[in-house]
């Protein structure tokens, strides 16, 4: 059972009821998306959102070299229309400015959108599917690119959102998505990146599957670092010309030798999630009892499944912070830790830092490097807990 992970809470909310949610994970015995059951709307979830993307430098630089090589890639130009779905706060479609290439972002967070619109970005405040893009089809529009970077997980209908796409996109158009690989997820031990606003984890043989039945093909496919091992796939109408490229069959036949085409390449998961908590709070109470100080460091999402799920509450972190000014003075959902800017570790001088966001941990360790004057370590707890000391860092 656990809370809504960007339910952050005011002060005044600390003494409410919280609702929780079962958090179990599903696989699909016929197609394999791995999968939760959809307790919460997206209507719910994503009306008002605490998430804004361009508070991570190293996602923004990764989202303007991703602008300019598909710019070259598909020679866009003044008379393309790229358009992102779930664009954020135009941390993004910002970036495409400077080749002169018309965006439009859809965007159903009002208050994130926001923050878009005023960069003068075009941005609808709506959800993305098969009605909303008929509408914009209706009004003449159709794009030359759309970009969907972490949203398909987010969405519960995934088939509405993907015939969606195949109606919006011009005949010699192309799509890419940004998702988790699922193989890193179950091989690597990411167990934190599942909750409830991710509704699906996908490998690149459901994304095919799902492609075809719209009518899509699977073209191309990149294998990115972010958020600890993701995809970029690259789909096309059925009828288009584009070549499929070789990456495609041979990440394929990688899945397949590792056996995530059948149930017996999920079957470890859960007791591997239960080994990796058990060792994570052994480390902590080992710290805690040796009289030693923890905070952590950011508030992501994914970092409130694994406090929750491992019981870490202001026991074991005395706050955490985070870049993002709308999460100051709030506290995380469930176990109630503090959050405060970043010059609260200056101030407090914790011995251990345990970084939530193990997916920034380079950039994050990179800009808090200062801590080793006073011999504070860093915390990685994924894929299983261990100390990291800024002194031996190049």
């Amino acid at each position: 059972m656990s809370p809504l992970c960007e339910s952050f809470l005011t002060s005044d909310e600390l003494d409410q009821a919280e609702h929780y949610y079962p958090l179990h994970i599903y696989l699909c015995s016929e197609c394999l998306l791995v999968q939760l059951r959809e307790y919460v709307s997206p209507q719910h979830i994503f009306n008002q959102y605490a998430y804004f993307s361009s508070y991570s430098t190293s996602w923004v630089n990764h989202a303007a070299e991703y602008c300019r090589r598909i710019t070259e890639r598909l020679r866009l130009n003044g008379d393309s229309l790229a358009v992102e779905l779930a664009s954020n706060d135009g941390y993004l479609l910002q970036h495409f400015a400077r080749y002169g290439v018309p965006v439009l972002g859809i965007e159903p967070a009002a208050n994130v959108a926001e923050v878009a619109i005023g960069k003068n970005i075009p941005t609808l405040v709506e959800f993305f599917g098969l009605d909303l893009a008929g509408r914009l089809v209706a009004e003449g529009t159709r794009a030359d690119l759309i970009i969907g970077n972490n949203v398909l997980a987010q969405v519960p209908d995934v088939n509405d959102f993907v015939a969606g796409m195949q109606r919006l996109l011009k005949p010699e158009g192309l799509i890419t998505l940004e998702f988790p690989h699922v193989l890193h997820l179950i091989r690597e031990n990411q167990f934190d990146t599942i909750y409830h606003e991710h509704f699906s984890y996908f490998s690149l043989a459901t994304i095919e599957r799902l492609a075809a039945r719209h009518s899509l093909r699977l073209v191309d496919v990149d294998e990115l670092r972010t958020h600890g091992g993701s995809l970029r796939v690259y789909l096309a109408h059925m009828a288009s010309c584009h070549d499929v490229s070789v990456r495609v069959p041979a990440l394929l036949e990688v899945e397949r030798q590792l056996g995530f085409h059948e149930l017996r390449g999920y079957a470890a998961f859960s007791e591997q999630v239960r080994r990796t908590k058990r060792r994570l709070l052994s480390f902590l109470i080992e710290a805690k009892e040796s009289g030693k100080t923890i905070c952590g460091y950011g508030a992501p999402g994914k970092g409130n499944t694994l406090l929750n799920y491992c019981g870490i509450g202001t026991d074991f972190l005395d706050f955490t912070v985070d870049r993002n000014p709308y999460k100051h003075g709030r506290f995380t959902p469930g176990m109630h830790i503090p959050i405060y800017p970043p010059e609260m570790i200056d101030e407090a001088k914790p011995d251990y830092i345990l970084i939530l966001p193990w997916n920034l941990k380079d950039e994050i360790i990179a800009q808090m490097r200062h801590v080793a004057a006073w011999g504070a370590k860093f915390i990685i707890p994924i894929p299983a807990a261990h100390v990291v000391d800024p002194r031996e860092c190049a």
